[in-house]
């Protein structure tokens, strides 16, 4: 069954000295401030669209590479997983950066770098990201 998720965000003003608020409807989790300042000169306190889609890569990440080193045998007993997402304002978003630090017993260097690369490739997130560069950084811990 298809879940839908819904965000809503209300802006005043224009877009260099306007402000808004984003709210995780689906969730009721949270609700950020959002400016210009915050996006393309980072600004403490407020969020952005790259931040927010940050959040979500890495949890889409965290879950798709959990699930395959769950299939592979080798659940992981932790994983840390950072998505820098980059935004240019003369070219909008440039890249994602996908840095993981993994507690993961039992497991080669090796397969547990080509099941990483695999969930970068699988993620729904990062199949969603198809037109921007991804990497992925991956360490056992």
């Amino acid at each position: 069954m298809a879940v839908t998720s819904e965000a809503t965000t209300l802006w005043n003003g224009d877009l260099t000295s306007g402000s808004g608020r984003t709210r995780l409807d689906s969730s009721a989790a949270a609700d950020f401030p959002v400016t210009w300042a915050a996006r393309a000169n980072g600004e403490a306190a407020h969020t952005n669209p790259e931040e927010l889609l940050g959040a979500a890569h890495s949890a889409c990440f965290a879950m798709a590479f959990a699930n395959a080193l769950a299939g592979f045998g080798t659940p992981p007993q932790s994983l840390q997983v950072t998505a820098a997402v980059t935004f240019d304002p003369g070219a909008g978003i440039t890249g994602s950066h996908l840095l993981v630090s993994a507690k993961v017993a039992g497991i080669s260097e090796q397969d547990f770098a080509r099941i990483a690369a695999r969930a970068k490739e699988t993620c729904p997130v990062s199949r969603a990201l198809a037109g921007i560069p991804i990497t992925l950084e991956a360490n056992l811990a």
